[in-house]
């Protein structure tokens, strides 16, 4: 790292993120509801957003600061096999494209705000409903932490809050900063705040990486030089060159899958998609989603970049913003930094609104308050959403934050168990919910014994998520073993428990629900409202 700061990067990068922090603050008064205290409005925007806002809060899911710092960072340091990112995001779409419109149909049938309340009703058990609720929130705080380690790697670079021998306050000031500024935009505002936000988020983004891939590479003699540079590195640190070795392979193509499964099982992505004013928002919103990916693997070739360039850093999460201050001139790295800051602000933001949102539906109305009022839900999801932002800043600053990205994949194997119950409930009611509890703890017992016991150079425990399959021989993602047995376990006892004429509980869906769209969902709503008829199953 250069020395001092940097001060005309400071002052772009300040410039920006007041901005963005003014913005977020006065979201609160765009598309302002009759009643603003409901979690429909301060959790999912009213659910009113069309094609383009759902399309940058999905988006929030593919370029947050993990995407700027932690993939290049992998590629940095390991060389091709940190693109797993990339294939995952294509072999998603298939998924989500499947999926995503059904689950939103259903949702907005019923007025479900989280995917514990359509487990809920669709197998009629508040523990099954408790455990993706439990999932989803600490799946969900690394990943929150993994944007504030962004945050605070840019400041890094930038000179702002002293060095490695600095006492701790003064050193983590940035963090606690973009926290306090994070934290309180989120409450005042809800959804709506990283919902405008996303508009600047994604244009800068855009914008830098498109400056990058052309102005780095001119500047550093051309992409066969960088090639080149990357190659001769991994091949003199022993790792064959540009493709990973043979025995990698496997644990590359399960990360790729089983990170593809997980990927819209995380909270923040279903309350982005809830909050789509129809059926077919979602589905054009996914259909450009790809644009997203076509940039990924161009973003991805910045770790060889910061190779050629000859960067140096001790912490790899230092590798891309310091790339930026060396080759950019000072003015346009505070805007690639700007990109990055507010690329973890949004994601931040929707992370933990989704996972207050849980909390408060799913453990606190179903289990403390039953008959709380819609005002007191949305009051307690407010000050959940800033316990669960502290908890992801202490998670920060009481680990290794130079291995930030196993944080994140840690978070993966928890949410990759909560498939079968989310994703197989919505084609069919065939499983039993006590097998698919039992298959749930069972996965997430496996996949969390397993990564305790990998080790890396840095870690003694938590140090990867890869480990040998059982049977196999093979190294692969843990996620991905720990789902295959949560799938054999749910099957099995499936038909033990259906043969031993177990109560299965009652689904409070119908399959119309299914496929409903926004006109059959208001006269269902209406209908209710009508004298002589019976509203819907609920229970919500």
């Amino acid at each position: 790292m250069t020395g001092g700061v940097n001060a005309v990067a400071l002052a772009v990068f300040a410039l920006f993120f007041l901005a963005v922090t003014v913005m977020g603050f006065l979201a609160a008064r765009w598309r302002k509801p009759g009643n603003e205290h409901t979690l429909d409005e301060w959790g999912l925007g009213g659910r009113s957003f069309g094609t383009w806002i759902t399309w940058f809060l999905l988006g929030g899911d593919v370029y947050t600061a993990y995407t700027f710092v932690a993939v290049p960072a992998a590629i940095y340091a390991a060389g091709a096999a940190g693109f797993f990112a990339v294939p995952y995001t294509i072999l998603v779409y298939p998924l989500i494209f499947t999926f995503l419109p059904r689950l939103w149909s259903v949702c907005h049938r019923h007025g479900y705000v989280t995917t514990a309340d359509f487990v809920r009703g669709r197998f009629g058990s508040k523990g099954l409903s408790l455990a993706v609720a439990f999932t989803g929130i600490l799946a969900t705080m690394p990943y929150i932490a993994l944007q504030l380690v962004g945050i605070q790697a840019v400041l890094d670079v930038l000179g702002v809050g002293g060095g490695e021998n600095t006492n701790w306050f003064i050193k983590d000031l940035p963090l606690l900063i973009a926290f306090g500024v994070l934290a309180a935009y989120t409450y005042s505002s809800g959804l709506r705040a990283p919902a405008v936000i996303a508009f600047v988020k994604d244009t800068l983004i855009y914008v830098v990486i498109v400056v990058a891939i052309i102005y780095i590479p001119i500047k550093l003699g051309g992409f066969d030089h960088v090639f080149a540079q990357a190659s001769e590195k991994y091949a003199a640190a022993g790792a064959g060159g540009l493709l990973p070795p043979a025995q990698g392979r496997w644990t590359y193509a399960t990360l790729a899958l089983g990170s593809a499964m997980a990927m819209f099982m995380y909270p923040h992505s279903i309350t982005a998609t809830l909050s789509s004013r129809s059926r077919e928002v979602i589905r054009r919103s996914t259909t450009v989603m790809p644009l997203y990916t076509l940039m990924l693997g161009l973003l991805a070739l910045l770790g060889f970049m910061a190779i050629a360039a000859g960067v140096k850093v001790t912490n790899g999460q230092l590798a891309i913003p310091q790339l930026f201050e060396d080759m950019f001139p000072s003015w346009f790295a505070g805007v690639a930094f700007a990109a990055i800051g507010i690329g973890a602000l949004v994601p931040a933001a929707i992370m933990s609104i989704a996972a207050a949102n849980l909390f408060t539906r799913n453990i606190y109305k179903d289990f403390i308050r039953p008959d709380a009022a819609p005002q007191q839900e949305t009051k307690v999801s407010k000050l959940v959403s800033l316990l669960v932002k502290v908890g992801a800043l202490v998670f920060v600053l009481t680990m290794d934050k130079t291995v930030a990205i196993n944080f994140q994949l840690l978070g993966g194997i928890w949410i990759l168990q909560t498939f079968p119950a989310l994703v197989g409930g919505l084609f069919t009611r065939w499983f039993h919910r006590w097998a698919l509890l039992v298959g749930w703890a069972v996965g997430m017992i496996y996949g969390t014994l397993a990564a305790y016991g990998v080790a890396s150079p840095t870690q003694e425990h938590f140090g990867g998520s890869a480990k040998e399959i059982p049977g196999i021989g093979q190294s692969g993602y843990i996620g991905l073993t720990a789902f295959v047995f949560n799938v054999a376990v749910t099957v099995v006892l499936t038909f033990v428990l259906k043969a031993a004429n177990a109560p299965e509980g009652i689904d409070a869906t119908a399959p119309g629900d299914y496929t409903a769209d926004t006109a059959e969902t208001e006269a269902m709503s209406a209908a209710t409202l009508r004298p002589g008829t019976s509203p819907a199953p609920n229970p919500s």
